[in-house]
């Protein structure tokens, strides 16, 4: 009986416990309900001593904020103007930055320190942008601004958070690889900047959009911006222009080399080249047997060798025929390499031909032949004899297919296997492809009248999709009538070079060498290509902007 007892207690001690832990296992999962986020960066709710303080002769700096933060890449962001030997000591305590002067200020003098984008919330990371301490050690506090915007060269677009910098002619060189300012400023989401409690006097300005925020141009990817001559500060200054552009890099050089899964060598320069050539220099009876494949932009080039029978080799590069550069390469003599065909067609993404096109095949491995009776053409269910495929003379990794396409019908390709054979005998496993021609509805005709302001002078006419990238140019030198036939129908945009050194097209700027971009102009009014219409649009070109 006792034992039934102490059996029954255990069981309901048993089944409290169970209830207790299925409460708080269900309590543990549910979220808490929280507010809208919070997208408001800290506020300063007390400065001690006061901000804009004159007379200034305190040691320290206490600025106390609304709410936790914390202070990113220090070395980047804040910086005191103007510039003290010694380093103040800059740390946070709880909701409070304490700044400890370790240098004596000079007298009579402005400081500024800023804190850039230094100040973000814990919780969301909400910073607080170009927050600034001033403060004067004599009874006046320096108040003179330069304000303006910065912009895309290219895009015509306002910038949001460049960095816009001032510097002394002393200071001017410094954005290039060494310190960076002291006096900068961020811009908003329409790219407006404002660099305030300025001295009279000299100063250089820049922008900077950077791929890593350290405000030191040390990049060839980041963009640039810069006025030639010095702002001379003697009065506010308002509606400074910048124009930040990605500078071509000075030096030509091979940025990366190497030897590819499928054994084709690889290289990437660091810009264009200019009528280009390889030569392989060892072993020098390879050179015949090599295959050389530039992308469009020139900046890359893939070479495949015929013979691979070799565990060094030699590649020299030239440029209008001058050597450039050698690179030697290393390699297992009998490597092994795993070549799998892969087909690209000129076709959309969904799988439309242009009206009246031919279809371009391109290979990613050179084709040294292809067998046409193991290639399919089917037309819905039928088969197609009647078309021709050729090899394009010019490069060994396109095909062409010709053929009278009909519109509402679904083509299907099929390369069945060891239909193609690469430069290395290796064959392609079956391949298929299926589209259709596009409809003639989908596209459209614009006719483009251009009045030029200069007939001495040379222009690029630059037709853009909706994506702003490039589908048509037109060097010009004087009114001209362009046609654009069979584009597809949507929005499209006109930009104009003004080609200066007229080589057709537009030419970046050179900071060192104080040498502006080429000046570009968008026209204001987008254009629609309709279906079936011939759109007619006149431009008249505003004469070529002066940048001082």
């Amino acid at each position: 009986m006792g034992l039934n007892k102490k059996s029954a207690f255990l069981g309901k001690i048993f089944s409290f416990l169970s209830i207790i832990f299925f409460i708080f296992s269900c309590a543990s999962i549910q979220k808490p309900q929280g507010g809208p986020r919070d997208r408001t960066p800290p506020k300063l709710v007390k400065a001690t001593p006061p901000n804009m303080t004159r007379n200034f002769n305190a040691k320290q700096i206490r600025l106390e904020f609304d709410e936790f933060f914390t202070l990113k890449n220090q070395a980047a962001e804040i910086s005191v103007s103007p510039a003290q030997e010694k380093t103040p000591n800059i740390h946070v305590s709880k909701k409070t930055i304490i700044v400890d002067f370790k240098d004596t200020l000079q007298k009579n003098t402005t400081y500024v320190i800023n804190f850039g984008k230094s100040i973000a919330d814990v919780n969301e990371g909400n910073i607080l942008n170009n927050f600034t301490y001033v403060f004067s050690t004599g009874p006046h506090i320096d108040s003179l601004s330069v304000s303006g915007t910065v912009q895309n060269s290219l895009t015509g677009e306002k910038v949001k958070d460049a960095t816009v910098m001032l510097m002394t002619p002393k200071q001017d060189t410094s954005i290039f690889g060494k310190k960076r300012p002291t006096i900068f400023a961020t811009t908003d989401s329409a790219g407006n900047f404002s660099l305030n409690n300025l001295h009279t006097g000299d100063y250089y300005i820049y922008a900077l959009k950077e791929t890593a925020p350290n405000k030191i141009y040390d990049n060839d990817a980041e963009l640039i911006a810069f006025l030639k001559s010095p702002i001379h500060l003697k009065k506010d200054t308002a509606n400074v222009q910048l124009n930040l552009f990605k500078q071509e890099p000075e030096k030509l050089k091979m940025v990366s080399h190497q030897f590819e899964a499928d054994g084709r060598m690889f290289f990437t320069f660091n810009k264009s080249l200019e009528d280009p050539s390889v030569k392989i220099l060892y072993p020098p009876a390879l050179d015949r047997e090599k295959l050389v494949d530039f992308s469009k932009t020139k900046d890359t080039a893939n070479v495949y060798m015929r013979n691979m029978d070799f565990d060094s080799i030699r590649v020299s590069f030239l440029q209008n025929g001058k050597p450039l550069d050698t690179i030697a390469l290393h390699k297992l003599r009998h490597e092994t390499y795993t070549r799998n065909f892969l087909l690209k067609y000129n076709t959309s993404i969904d799988n439309k031909l242009k009206p009246l096109n031919d279809l371009v095949i391109t290979s990613n491995l050179p084709i040294q032949s292809f067998d046409q009776s193991l290639i399919t053409l089917n037309e819905d269910s039928s088969n197609v004899s009647n078309y021709t495929l050729a090899q394009d003379t010019g490069n060994l990794k396109k095909l062409i297919v010709k053929y009278a396409w009909k519109q509402n019908t679904r083509y299907q390709l099929i390369f069945n296997e060891g239909a193609l054979t690469d430069i290395y005998g290796d064959k392609n496993k079956k391949l298929l492809k299926i589209f259709q021609e596009d409809k003639p509805d989908n596209y459209g005709q614009l006719a483009l009248k251009v009045i030029v302001p200069d007939t001495s002078k040379a222009y690029v006419i630059e037709l853009l999709d909706d994506k702003k990238n490039i589908v048509h140019t037109d060097p010009i030198t004087k009114n001209a009538s362009l046609s654009y036939k069979n584009y597809p129908i949507g929005k499209y945009t006109v930009r104009v070079v003004y080609d200066t050194n007229r080589n057709g097209k537009w030419d970046s700027g050179n900071v060192k060498k104080k040498q502006y971009p080429e000046n570009t102009w968008i026209y204001n009014k987008e254009i629609t290509i309709r279906s079936n219409w011939d759109a007619e649009e006149t431009i008249t070109i505003p004469k070529e902007p002066f940048i001082p």
